[in-house]
């Protein structure tokens, strides 16, 4: 699949900072995927449940591939990825872990959770821009996604 087609981003992110930038980022580069975004991990559940305030499909649509902090508020992003690939519904999804945890149990568990990937976010902003870069052309121009049904 490629960029243009209709895709879009959960993101899971409690630092408001780090979405912004993140979606400036995205903007910059104008591509044009959905971004969707959930403070912590109960609410992306919501999200993917179609629970509170997503009980509408049009509004918490099945995303293409998540980006999931780990450090969340609440239920954290491990709980949320070992839900998520438990699911037969959701396990497919491609879940992108995108932390500041470089810590090799953390790296090693969510592996063995099976996540897709596991990026650390880089803290300069050039940094930031060519990982978030890399990571659009991956998922979305390289990579073959499943399909959203």
């Amino acid at each position: 699949m490629n960029a243009t087609t209709n895709q879009n981003f959960l993101i899971v992110e409690d630092s408001d900072e780090d979405f912004f930038a993140f979606e400036r980022i995205v903007r910059k580069l104008s591509v044009s995927q959905a971004i969707y975004r959930c403070s912590d991990g109960d609410e992306a559940l919501d999200f993917l449940y179609h629970r509170g305030e997503y009980t509408d499909p049009e509004q918490a649509p099945r995303p293409s591939i998540i980006l999931l902090d780990l450090n969340l508020p609440g239920m954290d992003g491990r709980d949320v990825l070992a839900q998520i690939k438990q699911d037969t519904d959701l396990n497919m999804i491609p879940v992108v872990i995108f932390t500041t945890s470089s810590n090799p149990k953390d790296v090693e568990s969510c592996y063995q959770q099976g996540v897709n990937s596991y990026i650390i976010k880089p803290i300069n902003l050039n940094k930031l821009m060519r990982t978030i870069q890399l990571l659009i052309e991956y998922w979305f121009e390289a990579n073959t996604l499943p399909s959203l049904i």
